[in-house]
């Protein structure tokens, strides 16, 4: 069955063909055309689309549609935008201008009658009503990262974080909008799935809100015999299983120590120590601080799942990942040495009889040779690729003491009492991470740990000032923890240490890691993946989750009631807002490979308003803290 991936990609490649289905015929002579776009278009293309693959689909140009533009005539232009004023408005300029001869629009999300009202009232003003083909409402308002991993903005996610659903002087109608714009992407990623699902969420609070506006959506969807777009849908076309899946919304008020957790998985380390964003990171290439007037030099790495070391590892500590590139490097570097031995045992290298008659005992083991080097040439750049982000990773370890921090608060988070002592200890010790390290370390402790006396907080509080840290964050936390229950530490977590690298040590690994930890991360489920599995379980007894199924009565006990007599879903989309985090969605993906092993296999598919690094959510609580 096609993953949420895959059929926001094959409605994309639809798209592009004119919004015709794509045959054989098409696939081998695509029509021509340019694709223009808007910021939140790009953001959704990014990840699943490349350039390459563009040109493929026979997109000659892509151009940002408020850039400025040259007329091309006799070419048709693809749109693909959110149906803004701002948009509407500059669409109406191209029809005026006569830009294209043939205009293909859709629209990210459902357009307005109103606006399309207006769109058609500026086509017959500009007299180009016959060059628009065709309008399209596509509903793939949402990025998806992985087959198994969505988000919904990338640009001006501010309007959807932690902050903006928090700070104290929102007002009703701001968050209304934002709820909507929620209801509005998760609506689009369930006609995309082709699947109503039951709905569970957390009680009193955004998305208990969430809830309710999308179970009202798609009540009045299903109502609506003309445009219901699940009709014949569920169950067979569905990229889920015979059942229907269950969506489980959650607010980031759940967990707030996972954000801020330091990390040691390859994925979330990128994320956490580099600039990683719609799987794209961006690396130093240097390890040495740079001159004042010296630029640092940057590679853009593109890691997708045609990658099959990030695919095998991207949820793999980062130990597991060095001794991975490796042993991939040791394998390239001996098929590179089978074509030089074979160059020479077929004295390709020197002018002679005995090479010419030589040539065709061996033109098969050539030819194999000569085929496998566009291979080994693709294996070459990944594992340069790898090696300078791991290398990047790695400088980022060892100048900030990143094994320290994850060790200490993974025992922290797995109740292993720890003393006050070996906090402090990490937080004035001066090198020893930065200032976000030390603040993100206390923030953990203080929620994890018992109540700390105030004069131990004041304590913490003046060690954390002369190290140089934002305290703003420490105010919000101790509000947050007065009127929360908190719950968030690990069931059998903790770390192990084993002998410290010395398999690639030994081998003269290029990954210099003396003085690095290698730690062993112990099994352990989160609060969103406890809840997950208390939510999916034979009985349903999680009284803390409210239940919505909009193919029943509309109340919440006759749902449940009817719902709790059929098998339990063995499918779930787990929605976090307030923002995700890549630690959670590794958790979860072991939690599907224990129910698979337990013989009972699970799609499970995480999603998030934003992806916040720790950093940035940090930032938003220290502006949270402002407000106290």
């Amino acid at each position: 069955m096609a993953t949420l991936r895959e059929r926001q990609l094959n409605a994309l490649k639809q798209m592009l063909n004119l919004n015709e289905p794509i045959t054989k015929a098409v696939a081998t002579e695509p029509t021509w055309k340019v694709l223009v776009y808007d910021r939140v278009g790009q953001d959704i293309i990014s990840p699943l689309i490349s350039i390459k693959e563009l040109r493929e689909l026979g997109v000659t140009l892509h151009v940002q549609l408020h850039s400025d533009r040259d007329p091309i005539p006799e070419v048709p232009a693809v749109y693909f935008c959110a149906p803004s004023e701002e948009n509407l408005g500059r669409i109406c300029q191209d029809l005026d201008n006569g830009v294209y001869d043939q205009y293909h629009l859709n629209f990210i999300s459902p357009i307005t009658r109103q606006k399309l009202e207006d769109l058609a009232a500026s086509a017959i003003q500009s007299n180009s009503v016959m060059s628009i083909h065709k309008i399209y409402d596509q509903y793939l308002n949402f990025i998806c990262l992985e087959d198994d991993l969505f988000i919904m903005k990338h640009q001006k996610s501010d309007s959807l974080s932690y902050y903006a659903i928090n700070k104290g002087d929102t007002k009703d109608t701001e968050m209304e909008a934002i709820m909507d714009d929620i209801v509005e992407s998760l609506f689009s990623v369930f006609v995309t799935l082709g699947n109503v699902p039951i709905i569970r969420s957390s009680k009193g609070n955004a998305a208990e809100m969430v809830a309710k506006k999308l179970d009202k959506k798609l009540r009045e969807n299903l109502w609506d015999a003309r445009n219901n777009l699940f009709h014949g849908n569920a169950g067979q076309s569905g990229a889920f299983s015979f059942t229907r899946p269950m969506l489980i919304l959650l607010d980031r008020n759940i967990d707030m120590a996972t954000p801020l957790h330091h990390t040691w998985t390859y994925q979330a380390l990128a994320h956490d120590v580099l600039d990683l964003s719609l799987n794209r990171a961006v690396v130093p290439e240097s390890s040495g601080p740079a001159l004042p007037d010296q630029k640092i030099k940057t590679r853009t790495c593109d890691l997708d799942s045609k990658d099959p070391l990030w695919t095998e590892h991207k949820c793999s500590p980062f130990p597991t990942v060095a001794e991975a590139i490796q042993e991939d490097l040791e394998k390239y570097r001996s098929s590179e040495a089978e074509v030089k031995i074979l160059k020479s045992s077929m004295g390709l290298d020197a002018d002679s009889d005995l090479a010419l008659s030589m040539v065709s005992d061996n033109t098969q083991r050539l030819t194999s040779a000569v085929n496998s080097l566009p291979q080994l040439m693709e294996k070459k750049r990944l594992i340069d690729m790898h090696t300078t982000i791991a290398t990047a990773i790695l400088n980022a370890i060892k100048s900030r003491r990143l094994d320290s921090f994850f060790e200490l608060e993974e025992k922290i988070m797995s109740k292993s009492g720890v003393e006050s002592k070996s906090v402090m200890d990490l937080i004035v010790d001066s090198s020893a991470g930065t200032a976000e390290d030390k603040m993100r370390l206390f923030i953990i402790y203080y929620m994890c740990s018992g109540q700390l006396t105030e004069d131990e907080y004041k304590k913490f509080e003046s060690a954390l000032i002369a190290a140089n840290c934002d305290v703003k964050p420490m105010a919000y936390i101790k509000r947050w923890k007065s009127f929360t229950k908190m719950s968030s530490h690990y069931e059998g977590g903790g770390t192990k240490t084993v002998s410290m690298f010395s398999k690639l040590v030994s081998q003269g690994s290029s990954f210099v890691m003396e003085g690095v930890k290698n730690l062993v991360v112990k099994k352990h489920k989160l609060p969103v993946s406890r809840t997950v599995e208390a939510a999916l379980g034979a009985t349903g007894n999680d009284t803390d989750l409210t239940w919505l199924d909009p193919r029943t009565a509309r109340t919440d006990a006759a749902a449940r009631s009817r719902s709790t007599r059929q098998a339990p879903p063995s499918d779930a989309i787990v929605f976090v807002i307030g923002g995700g985090s890549y630690i959670e969605y590794h958790n979860l993906i072991e939690l599907v490979k224990q129910q698979a092993s337990s013989g009972a296999p699970r799609k499970l598919i995480y999603g998030a308003t934003t992806l916040p690094n720790a950093s940035q959510f940090l930032k938003q609580l220290s502006l949270l803290g402002e407000e106290i």
